[in-house]
C-alpha cells in the first residue's frame, strides 16, 4: 500500500508530513517506557523482519496481490509505540533506498501504514485480550484479529486522504469500495502472518511479547510421564510461567536469519501481480498524474542490485542489504531511547496486565 507520488496532492502531504512527525515524536517518547536492554535489539529485528516479509507479496484475487503492513505485528510484539516507529523505519529505508513509496509521499506512507494500522491493531487487541481467557492461545487469536482488522482500515484512511486531496477526479466511493473489498482479502493474510510470528514467539519466549506481558499461567511438572500442577502452584493465582531456558540472542540471530532467507531467497517466488492499492489505482485511474520516484536510478530501486543480470542473485541481494539496513538503523534509533537500568525504579509499572 506503498503511496508513490503524485497520488495526493501537496498540502495534503504536507500536514500528513506534520502528523507523522508528531506521531514519531510522541512514539520516541513512549518507546522508552517499552523498551530496556534487553527488548531493544528485539525492535531492530522486528523492523528488519517487517522489511523481509513486505517484500513476499501473496496473491489474494484475480490480478492482485497483497503484502504484510506490520502495524499489528510490531505493536503486539513490541509495543505501541515502538510498533509505530518499527513501520516507520521500515518506510524510511524503503523509500530512500528502493524508490518504493513516493519522498513526498512519506507522511501519507507513515501516517497510513504505521500510525492507522498500530492505534487501530493494538486498542482492538487490548480490548479483546481483556475479555478472552487469560491464555497464550488468546493472544495468537487477539493478534489475527488485531491483524485482520487493520489493513481495510489503512485502506479506509487512504481513501479519506485521497478524497480530501486527490490528484484526479473519480468517484471517492467505488475508490473506497474498491479499496476495502480488495485489503479485506490482504487482511487475512496478514492476520495469519501475524498470528503465526506471534504465536511462534509467545512459545519459547513469552516475557519478550510486549503483548503478552504479565500473562501467567500454572508452573507444571512431568511425574511418570505425566504433567502435574506443580507445589503451590494450585491456589487461586497461579504461578508466573517459567522463562523458556534459552538466550534471548538465540530468538534474535533465528530471527535475523529468517529475515535474511525470506528477503534474500523466498522473495524471489513472491506473486509479480500489482497489489491492492496500485491495482484499485490502475482500474479507477487515480494514477493518472503518478510521478516518478526521486530516487530512481537508485542502484538498489525497485529491490534489484544495479549492473547484476541475474534476477534471483540481485533480488536476493538487495533483500539482504535491506534487511542488514534495517536491522542496523532500527537497532540504533531503539538502544538511543531504551529505557536504563538506573531509570527503571519500577518494573512492574511498565508492564501490560494481560
Amino acid at each position: 500500500m506503498h503511496v508513490p507520488d503524485g497520488f495526493i496532492n501537496a498540502p495534503t502531504s504536507a500536514v500528513t508530513g506534520v502528523v507523522a512527525a508528531g506521531a514519531i515524536a510522541v512514539s520516541l517518547r513512549g518507546a522508552r517506557r517499552e523498551l530496556d536492554e534487553r527488548t531493544a535489539p528485539l525492535a531492530g529485528l522486528v523492523a528488519a523482519f517487517i522489511f523481509a516479509v513486505q517484500m513476499l507479496n501473496f496473491p489474494v484475487a484475480a490480478g492482485t496481490s497483497g503484502h504484510l503492513l506490520g502495524g499489528a505485528l510490531a505493536a503486539i510484539l513490541v509495543g505501541p509505540y515502538t510498533g509505530v516507529l518499527c513501520v516507520s523505519v521500515v518506510l524510511l529505508m524503503q523509500g530512500i533506498l528502493f524508490a518504493d513509496g513516493g519522498l513526498t509521499a512519506l507522511g501519507v506512507n507513515i501516517t497510513d501504514m504505521a500510525i492507522v494500522t498500530t492505534v487501530v491493531a493494538y486498542a482492538l487487541f487490548r480490548g479483546l485480550v481483556k475479555v478472552l481467557p487469560r491464555t497464550r492461545r488468546s493472544v495468537t487469536v487477539a493478534s489475527f484479529v488485531a491483524a485482520l482488522v487493520s489493513v481495510p482500515a489503512a485502506a479506509l484512511a487512504f481513501t479519506f486522504l485521497y478524497w480530501i486531496g486527490g490528484t484526479t477526479d473519480v468517484a471517492i466511493g467505488k475508490v473506497a469500495t474498491a479499496m476495502i473489498g480488495v485489503h479485506v482479502l490482504i487482511g487475512i493474510g496478514e492476520a495469519v502472518i501475524t498470528a503465526l510470528t506471534v504465536g511462534a514467539v509467545i512459545a519459547v519466549r513469552p516475557d519478550l511479547v510486549y503483548g503478552a506481558r504479565g500473562l501467567q499461567q500454572r508452573l507444571k511438572l512431568r511425574v511418570n510421564g505425566e504433567l502435574v500442577d506443580a507445589p503451590g502452584a494450585t491456589g487461586p493465582e497461579p504461578a508466573p510461567a517459567p522463562v523458556a531456558a534459552r538466550s534471548h540472542r538465540k530468538v534474535w540471530i533465528t530471527g535475523l536469519v529468517a529475515s535474511l532467507v525470506l528477503a534474500g531467497v523466498v522473495s524471489f517466488y513472491a506473486s509479480a501481480n500489482p497489489d491492492g492499492l496500485e491495482k484499485v489505482a490502475a482500474d479507477k485511474g487515480i494514477d493518472e498524474k503518478a510521478e516518478e520516484h526521486a530516487n530512481a536510478d537508485s542502484p538498489l530501486a525497485d529491490y534489484g542490485v544495479e549492473s547484476i543480470t541475474d534476477a534471483r542473485i540481485s533480488g536476493g541481494l538487495a533483500g539482504v542489504i535491506g534487511v542488514g539496513v534495517t536491522v542496523v538503523a532500527g537497532s540504533a534509533v531503539f538502544w538511543s531511547v531504551r529505557r536504563r537500568r538506573s531509570d527503571d525504579t519500577s518494573p512492574s509499572n511498565t508492564e501490560t496486565t494481560v
